[in-house]
C-alpha cells in the first residue's frame, strides 16, 4: 500500500498546478500513512518565511507559534541536521540525539510538549521525483578512499557532489574543521555558486563516497525548484559560517 500511495503522490505532483495543490494532497498522503503532523518546508521561520520559500506545514500553531517567537530556525536541531546530511534519520534515534547541545534537546522537549513527539525528517533529496532519485542512483560514482587520502582541496574547482556511504572524513575550512560521518554531504557550494572548492576534504578512515558529476548535479537542481531552493539554503548557511 505504501508504494502505491507514493506512486500515486509522484505522480500527481507531475501534473499539479500549483503548491495550493500539492499541498493539500500531500496532508492527505501523510494522514494515509498513519502521521498527524508534516511539514514540506524552506528551513526559515514558519510564520515569517521569506519571499521563494516553500511551506507546506500543518504542525500545531502553538508549536509554530513559539518557534518563530524563540528564533528557533537558527538552532533547530532537525533543521541543522537536514542540512548537513543526506540520509533519513528518526528524532528519537540516540545517533541522531548523541551530538546533540543541551539548547538543541530542549527544543526536541518543548516540540514534544506541544504534540510532536517523534518524527522522521527526509533530506535535500526528498522534493525529487521517483524518476529522478532512479537518475540519481543510476549516476552517482562510487569512489573508495583510503585514509589520509585527499578528495580535493581549497581553490581546487568543483567538477563533483559527494554523499558519505562509509567512513569518517574531515572538512577543513580556514582554521575550522568539520567532521563528515556516513549520510552526511559536501560539495554542493562550489557548483551551485560557480566558486572553487571552498575548504579541503581529507578522508580520516578508509571511506566509501557516492559522486555525482557537476552537470548532472545542476540537471537535476533545474528541473526541481523545492530541491534546488534547499540545496542554495544549504550553501548559503555553510558560507555564512566560513
Amino acid at each position: 500500500m505504501q508504494a502505491g500511495i507514493n506512486w500515486s503522490f509522484a505522480e500527481f505532483c507531475d501534473k499539479a498546478q500549483t503548491v495550493k495543490e500539492i499541498s493539500a494532497r500531500f496532508m492527505r498522503e501523510v494522514r494515509a500513512l498513519g502521521f498527524s503532523y508534516a511539514a514540506c518546508a524552506s528551513h526559515v521561520d514558519p510564520l515569517k518565511p521569506p519571499p521563494g520559500a516553500v511551506m507546506m506545514v500543518n504542525y500545531p500553531q502553538v508549536w509554530l507559534e513559539r518557534f518563530s517567537a524563540k528564533g528557533y530556525a537558527t538552532r533547530d536541531p532537525v533543521f541543522l541536521a537536514a542540512r548537513r546530511q543526506a540520509l533519513p534519520f528518526q528524532w528519537s534515534d540516540w545517533r541522531f540525539r548523541s551530538s546533540l547541545e543541551d539548547d538543541q534537546i530542549e527544543i526536541l522537549n518543548e516540540a514534544a510538549d506541544a504534540g510532536l513527539i517523534d518524527g522522521f525528517t527526509v533530506p535535500i533529496f526528498a522534493p525529487l521525483s521517483l524518476a529522478s532519485k532512479d537518475r540519481i542512483a543510476a549516476t552517482l560514482a562510487t569512489m573508495d578512499v583510503p585514509a589520509g587520502s585527499v578528495v580535493f582541496r581549497e581553490g581546487d574547482p568543483g567538477d563533483r557532489f559527494y554523499v558519505v556511504g562509509a567512513g569518517d572524513l574531515a572538512i577543513r575550512v580556514g582554521e575550522r574543521e568539520i567532521a563528515a560521518a556516513p549520510g552526511d554531504f559536501f560539495g554542493e557550494i562550489a557548483l551551485l555558486h560557480d566558486m572553487p572548492r571552498t575548504g579541503t576534504v581529507t578522508a580520516v578512515s578508509d571511506a566509501t563516497l557516492h559522486a555525482l558529476e557537476r552537470e548532472d548535479f545542476l540537471a537535476i537542481m533545474a528541473g526541481h525548484p523545492l530541491a534546488a531552493t534547499e540545496a542554495r539554503a544549504v550553501a548559503g548557511d555553510r558560507l555564512a559560517r566560513d
